[in-house]
């Protein structure tokens, strides 16, 4: 991003950043690191693709912001695949108490994990967002998730070799 671009960015988001709920996220694991650094990592995506294709990037970019804004104990009942369905909902619900969101936003919140949800991506915003989230989750459990994995795969066998000396 140009530093005018990061300028723009970060006043569009600059309240969402800032709430202390949403802060909250930071301490919340998804696919290998916060789900306040996927987020802000979706939103980034989603603010370079939608303002280079003309799109209405000011609401895409902080849909894409709040389109994870769930915390895990408000989904502890469910499976993990059910929660892979149920989340946006959730997200949806949470970004509503702090934010004024227009039909885009809602869809774009709602519907980001089609095909595994029945909510379907009206706008080309929503489309734009559920690729960008899909892409940027693989990036992350190939990067983090992996490497975390590999990492306590390696601390064991080190344990294992230093037991038997």
């Amino acid at each position: 991003m140009t530093k005018s671009q990061r300028n723009e960015f970060d006043l569009l988001v600059e309240d969402i950043i800032n709430n202390h709920n949403f802060k909250e996220l930071d301490n919340e694991t998804h696919h290998g690191i916060s789900r306040y650094g996927h987020s802000y990592r979706v939103a980034e995506g989603v603010y370079k693709i939608t303002k280079k294709l003309h799109f209405n990037y000011q609401e895409a970019t902080r849909a894409a912001l709040l389109h994870d804004f769930y915390f895990n104990y408000q989904l502890e009942e469910n499976g993990d695949v059910k929660n892979l369905v149920e989340h946006p909902k959730m997200a949806l619900l949470n970004a509503s108490k702090y934010y004024e969101l227009s039909d885009l936003q809602k869809n774009m919140i709602s519907s980001h994990m089609f095909p595994l949800s029945k909510e379907f991506p009206k706008y080309k915003e929503s489309i734009c967002m559920t690729i960008v989230d899909k892409v940027v989750a693989i990036y992350e459990q190939q990067r983090y998730k992996v490497g975390m994995k590999l990492g306590v795969y390696l601390l064991f066998l080190f344990n294992m070799i230093t037991l038997q000396k």
